[in-house]
């Protein structure tokens, strides 16, 4: 409730043209040293590549490229028993919220993808597309997510992820392979459009990269998007990293607590996502563009006002002004008719 009130002060702010979007994203929620925390899990971190006792914190954000806010947020347990180092320590009513934060804790991340997004979506907000990184981005999950709203998402070249090209199904490199390229430094290598597994179409684009492979590919479920304009809206990707990164820093996420009960966690949480939320609001009340108000109106309706032939009139009188200020020129290069005087229409002949 904290988050769409603040996000319909901002949209206040916007007109019909803003691009939002909806991002998704996860961090690990690092709790290496304790033991009996509640749900304590052996989660993987995709920025080590290790694995590490914690949760995964999963985070659905909108952004219209000046503004982030957090919009709804999982902690993520694990979906298997075997990785968890403890269970529900409380005796809860399965009705309670408590019970159901728990029972989403230990659901696969792919499945709370889309209740966040109806949810989202069902307070209000106006997002064009939703961004996802390459973790996300496996087709039953593109399917079930373009029900709501456009993709726009990095891809993975994983095997059993196929797309169907001129009646054969590839995975991405093989893909890739078969595509005419772009020669030189061009900023798109390729393009094409494909179909999914539910039959829907998309269109993928590879652009250059210095990884051994020499390629990145995106997906936009939005085949009629230009494409330089998905590469320019996936760039607001970045603005969740940003929301982590200030969060674990400076509003001492996970840091601040010492906190066994998996309740805590989530009010603590809560909470850093609500600070983080209200300074994003208060950031936009100082760098958002402001005017004047009547002054800025007044000047701009005479600006509007002027016409042709006075605009030209001020023009001109603004270079003979100028021309007679050098000593160099002298005052017979410069007649106006003494007609303008008795306001008629001035006259300017030049004599050289």
């Amino acid at each position: 409730m904290l988050s769409n009130k603040i996000y319909i002060m901002i949209r206040n702010l916007l007109d019909d043209s803003s691009e939002e979007v909806l991002i998704f994203d996860d961090s690990p929620y690092d709790r290496s040293r304790s033991k009996k925390v509640e749900l304590l899990s052996r989660v993987f971190d995709h920025n080590t590549n290790t694995y590490i006792k914690g949760f995964r914190m999963l985070t659905l954000g909108w952004s219209d490229g000046n503004s982030f806010l957090g919009l709804d947020f999982a902690l993520l347990s694990s979906a298997k028993k075997s990785n968890r180092f403890t269970e529900i320590t409380k005796r809860l009513d399965k009705r309670t919220c408590g019970y159901q934060r728990r029972k989403e804790a230990m659901t696969k991340s792919t499945e709370l993808m889309e209740p966040m997004v109806k949810r989202a979506l069902g307070m209000g907000v106006r997002a064009k597309y939703l961004l996802m990184d390459s973790w996300f981005s496996a087709p039953s999950v593109i399917a079930k997510l373009r029900q709501h709203i456009h993709i726009i998402c990095m891809l993975k070249d994983h095997p059993k992820w196929l797309y169907e090209y001129k009646g054969r199904k590839l995975r991405l490199s093989d893909l890739y392979s078969k595509l005419k390229k772009n020669r030189g430094r061009a900023k798109i290598k390729a393009s094409v459009i494909v179909k999914l597994s539910n039959g829907k179409s998309a269109r993928i684009i590879f652009v250059p990269s210095d990884k051994k492979r020499g390629w990145l590919a995106l997906l936009s479920t939005d085949t009629a998007l230009a494409e330089p304009e998905i590469i320019r809206l996936y760039s607001k990707r970045w603005d969740i990293e940003v929301f982590f990164k200030m969060c674990k820093q400076h509003l001492k996420l996970v840091k601040e607590i010492q906190l066994r009960d998996f309740d805590g966690l989530i009010g603590h949480t809560s909470m850093v996502v609500a600070r983080y939320n209200i300074l994003s609001w208060f950031q936009r009340q100082q760098v958002d563009q402001r005017s004047f108000g009547d002054l800025f109106r007044f000047c701009n309706e005479e600006m509007e006002n002027i016409q042709f032939l006075d605009a030209l009139k001020r023009i001109l009188q603004l270079a003979m002004a100028t021309m007679l200020n050098v000593k160099s020129v002298s005052d017979r290069l410069v007649l106006v008719n003494d007609g303008c005087r008795n306001g008629c229409r001035d006259h300017i002949f030049w004599s050289f």
